[in-house]
């Protein structure tokens, strides 16, 4: 009888998406989130009311990345959807008498049902015409909130029915909230991007024509991953406008959201999780810094941006990631020989 080959021709090989640096990411998240929880025993409102926006920012970057970083969908629209998310919100919970903290989510799908006939028109359109044509309808929607005078207006309205809850407990709640939905954001794109749809979307970003030839069935994969970005968009606004208790449109959809989002996306790393997380806190540290000097505070951020995209072409964390290796959400598969 012959004996077994043991060399290495008898290797076996598998496919893997785990790092001994995602196992130890995967740790830190956790424990970064079971402390983030305690903030409002030992915090006062001013921490957790800058928490939440960073929460609300962290949201949306997610799901622009998860659009122009992982589908290849540039758009320069979704503030269009957040505003939908801050005005269902108003709607809901005062005309339709909803609690407010439960309308976070409702304004989510919202917005994600705006989304779908809205996909339907700008997916007709391709590459440069496709984000112009998103902001567009983002254009659009503030008109349509600008002249319905239940919403407000032109000039907004305050959120009525959140004056039945004290303040001691409507701050807590909004920042557990964001918490809990900045959370969600990281995570679901973490789990989307691992999955089937993820491998689709990667195929896709790449080339359509390449991963229709596979099987992708790319209309449906760009209008589902366009809807959920839409979810996420109207949840972070809804979430907000209830932290401010108060919207107008030129707040609500101001393109200064996009701009603000591609910032943090790409300086962080466009197309990986952690870039935007990056991303964000580099935002809000030079936004503290420097807010107190006016202009000069925009000047610094497009220093920062041109410096920034010509020493990490790839984000600061794409860069990091690409000559280390390092990647605390692994998405990537590998393919890996057993010990």
């Amino acid at each position: 009888m012959t004996a077994p080959d043991t060399g290495p021709s008898s290797a076996h090989w598998r496919v893997s998406q785990s790092t001994r640096a995602g196992r130890f990411g995967l740790l830190v998240w956790a424990a970064l989130l079971a402390a983030a929880a305690a903030l409002p025993w030992w915090a006062d409102a001013s921490y957790m009311r800058l928490a939440t926006e960073f929460a609300c920012l962290l949201v949306l970057a997610q799901m622009w990345n998860l659009l122009a970083g992982y589908g290849g969908m540039v758009s320069v629209g979704q503030q269009g959807y957040l505003g939908i998310g801050g005005y269902a919100l108003i709607a809901l919970a005062d005309y339709g008498g909803i609690n407010p903290f439960a309308c976070v989510l409702l304004a989510g799908g919202v917005a994600a049902a705006v989304s779908v006939p809205t996909a339907a028109l700008v997916f007709r359109l391709q590459g440069g015409h496709f984000a112009i044509g998103t902001w567009v309808v983002a254009e659009v929607f503030r008109l349509v909130a600008s002249n319905t005078a239940a919403l407000g207006g032109g000039s907004g309205r305050s959120l009525q029915a959140m004056r039945e809850f004290a303040r001691a407990l409507r701050e807590p709640l909004t920042y557990w909230i964001g918490l809990a939905v900045a959370a969600a954001s990281v995570t679901g794109v973490y789990l989307l991007m691992r999955s089937r749809l993820g491998l689709a979307l990667a195929a896709l970003r790449d080339s359509e024509v390449a991963a229709e030839s596979q099987g992708v069935n790319v209309r449906f994969t760009k209008v589902l991953v366009y809807v959920l970005s839409a979810l996420g968009c109207g949840v972070a606004g809804a979430l907000y406008f209830l932290m401010n208790l108060r919207i107008s449109p030129d707040a609500a959809f101001t393109v200064g959201w996009s701009a603000a989002i591609i910032f943090i996306v790409v300086i962080g790393g466009i197309g990986t999780i952690e870039g935007p997380i990056i991303g964000t806190l580099l935002y809000f540290a030079l936004r503290e810094t420097l807010a107190d000097f006016g202009t000069w505070y925009l000047i610094a951020l497009g220093i920062v941006a041109i410096v920034a995209m010509v020493r990490f072409p790839k984000g600061i964390w794409g860069t990091l990631a690409e000559r280390y290796g390092l990647y605390l959400f692994p998405v990537q598969r590998r393919v890996v020989r057993d010990p």
